[in-house]
């Protein structure tokens, strides 16, 4: 039995397959580090029309009586459109030239599904089609055809999003690298207790057992390795606080990984959305702003993008619970210190002209993964992006 068979086949693969001995061989000093991807998922369907707001639209205020936001509530970023109030960080960023708001980002034919919308943004298949890889994770085959030595993907959670799933290679979920350092001992002593009541031995189970022993290794030097890491600044305590800290840290200590997955739930603000949105915003907005921060002063900014998405936006009309319903069309937000545009990529979308009640797609969300990969990767997009997508003119 080959010995790739025989991982996959054992109960102990989940570890062992998840990392090859990459981590001592991938750190790198900083000024050899390439170009870095951070997406950001807002999962729930954030209000997009509150987010970026149009305080000079009529239709805006009619359509939401309670829920609007007025004009001196904003962080105004032009003389018609403001972000909302919690977004104070995202606003410097504006205006410093380090944001992107694409807007009126969909796909045609468009799900109200949490879990299908999400499942075509993370397969970037048609609404009428459905993909078992994920985007991010044919990048991974196609940059490790045959093998790769380390994970070019980490997400920072404890399961591993479909978006980062190809059909050979899968990226790498950690929710902290003390706990994965502790489950990687852990499994290595239960398969020596497993050796050790076996009678027989195989070179396969050699071969598991140096994998293992890697991985243990592997882990505590990773662990070592952000002990003495300190970020120079301070995250907020909140879940994506802590998610985007533990990037930086991997990032400054020289974990050579090209892209880093993390999500944040609650958006699905059918119900008091004022409070439930602000609460929301600020959290994403407070550990954005640190983000941006740390990176600049550890110098990678320049190389690093970030990317804003959710699976949809709300509904134009404000519901009868002081909240929001499923809808389509939304804004996706671009940060670099890379960009060649920033600002606004495109118009707000016309209000007056809506899609059954839904904002008008603008942008299909798969011209933005053509740009990630084509002109920030510099990867052929062909074969990772089913279909062809012009890309954008953003770096």
């Amino acid at each position: 039995m080959e010995r790739r068979t025989f991982l996959k086949r054992s109960a102990l693969a989940s570890t062992a397959l998840m990392i090859p001995g990459f981590l001592q061989a991938q750190f790198k000093p900083l000024s050899q580090l390439g170009k870095r991807l951070i997406i950001i998922q807002l999962s729930g369907g954030n209000d997009g029309l509150n987010t970026v707001v149009p305080f000079r639209n009529d239709i805006y205020y009619r359509s939401r009586p309670v829920l609007g936001l007025k004009r001196d509530q904003l962080n105004a970023v032009t003389d018609a459109v403001g972000f909302h109030p919690a977004f104070k960080n995202m606003a410097k960023l504006y205006e410093s030239g380090d944001l992107l708001t694409i807007n009126g980002v969909g796909y045609p034919n468009p799900n109200r599904s949490h879990f299908r919308s999400m499942d075509i943004w993370h397969s970037a298949s048609d609404s009428d089609k459905h993909l078992q890889s994920g985007w991010l994770g044919r990048y991974l085959d196609h940059q490790c055809a045959g093998s790769c030595g380390n994970p070019l993907a980490i997400e920072i959670d404890g399961s591993l999003s479909l978006a980062l799933k190809g059909e050979e290679q899968k990226a790498l979920a950690i929710r902290n690298v003390k706990q994965f350092n502790k489950m990687s001992k852990s499994r290595l002593n239960q398969f020596l207790l497993q050796q050790h009541e076996a009678e027989h031995h195989h070179d396969n189970h050699a071969y598991l057992y140096k994998t293992l022993r890697e991985t243990v290794n592997a882990a505590d030097y990773l662990e070592s390795r952000l002990n003495r890491m300190p970020t120079h600044s301070q995250f907020p305590k909140t879940q994506l606080g802590r998610q985007l800290r533990t990037m930086t840290q991997m990032m400054s200590a020289g974990l050579d990984s090209s892209v880093y997955y993390t999500s944040m739930s609650g958006f699905d603000t059918h119900v008091n959305q004022k409070q439930l949105q602000q609460r929301l915003l600020s959290q994403v907005d407070e550990a954005v702003g640190v983000l941006v921060d740390t990176l600049k002063k550890e110098n990678l900014w320049k190389d690093t993008a970030v990317m804003i998405f959710s699976e949809f936006g709300r509904r134009v009309v404000e519901n009868g619970s002081q909240g929001t319903d499923h809808g389509s069309g939304n804004q996706v937000f671009l940060l670099s210190g890379g960009l060649k545009k920033q600002g606004f990529y495109n118009d707000l979308p016309d209000l007056s002209r809506l899609n059954d009640g839904d904002l008008a797609m603008q942008i299909d969300f798969r011209q933005i993964y053509t740009t990630l990969l084509k002109d920030w990767f510099n990867t052929d997009p062909s074969g990772i992006v089913p279909g062809r997508f012009e890309p954008l003119n953003i770096f």
